[in-house]
């Protein structure tokens, strides 16, 4: 399978080429530009790659939830290469991103709750549960971070919070740790993670038609009004 994967609905701007079970990978922090850098780190991986876009299996990008701008940025720019090369397309959750990231670390977690940075003083978030593969528990939520619910404890079954909402929230950090929790505050989305949740779905042929690469932002709101 030959997959093309990107992702820029957080500070991190990446792309993944996977052919086969190797991948080929760009990746960088930035606090805007990211279209600027989009196009050219995609013509890297496909020129180290040799591989030319039209012999892609499919495109997989991260659909958010996460910055507006960067979420339809990365929609856009999936559906614009998958109606060119005539492939279809795999929506990942940024969130699952997070999570997928964090189940490689701990691999003997059985739960894992990622805690995105939303901005105007709120967190996304949700809850998986691990094996085989990400369960999302409920839904992907926007709240406060006081509001996020960890999930119930066992003491038989680990579990991990992760994401960037936890550095801009410290007492939900602390809150999770207090709970037994194995905190992984670094994480972001990357579009290695969403090309490793992408491979079953396209080895299973259940990638959809160019027009469905949409943007999810689960919060409505732009900006936050002025009082």
């Amino acid at each position: 399978m030959k997959i093309l994967a990107l992702d820029t609905a957080t500070e991190a701007c990446s792309v993944s080429l996977g052919i086969g079970d190797r991948s080929i990978d760009r990746y960088v922090e930035l606090e805007r530009g990211h279209a600027e850098q989009l196009l050219p780190m995609i013509d890297a991986v496909l020129a180290e790659g040799g591989i030319a876009l039209g012999s892609l299996d499919a495109i997989a990008f991260g659909r958010g939830p996460g910055g507006f701008t960067g979420v339809r940025l990365a929609a856009s720019v999936a559906q614009g290469l998958s109606f060119g090369a005539g492939i279809g397309v795999v929506p990942v959750s940024d969130l699952a991103a997070v999570a997928q990231c964090a189940i490689q670390m701990d691999p003997g977690a059985g739960q894992v709750l990622v805690v995105n940075d939303a901005r105007m003083r709120e967190v996304y978030w949700a809850r998986y549960a691990i094996g085989p593969g990400l369960a999302m528990q409920g839904d992907e939520k926007v709240s406060a971070a006081s509001e996020v619910l960890l999930p119930e404890r066992s003491a038989a079954q680990r579990w991990v919070a992760a994401g960037r909402g936890l550095s801009a929230w410290p007492a939900l950090a602390e809150r999770c740790l207090a709970a037994g929790a194995t905190v992984r505050a670094d994480l972001l989305p990357r579009a290695s993670e969403v090309l490793a949740l992408a491979r079953p779905v396209v080895a299973a042929g259940k990638m959809l038609p160019p027009e469905a690469a949409l943007p999810v932002y689960v919060r409505d709101r732009v900006a936050e009004p002025s009082v």
